[in-house]
């Protein structure tokens, strides 16, 4: 057995090239939090229909909306208090 038949004869379980996403297969710009495993083209385009909602931030002072600082809020986690 040579060295390129060792090399990748173990499957690897770890790293950034073991994650895939369940969309599309992609495995660069993973987005793994609350479980998603979703990569952010396919998150992008499919956020509103997992529960998600854009919200953009006001200034609390002058009241005006900054459309370029977006913030995706999670509908399924949120805390009602």
């Amino acid at each position: 057995m040579g060295h390129s038949n060792i090399w990748n004869s173990h499957p690897k379980n770890y790293g950034q090239g073991s994650r895939l996403c369940r969309v599309c297969g992609n495995s660069h710009g993973m987005i793994r939090k609350y479980g998603l495993m979703c990569c952010r083209q396919c998150f992008h385009s499919n956020a509103k229909q997992i529960g998600f909602i854009k919200k953009t931030v006001t200034n609390q002072w002058t009241s005006e909306v900054q459309p370029h600082k977006i913030e995706y809020h999670d509908a399924l986690h949120t805390e009602q208090g």
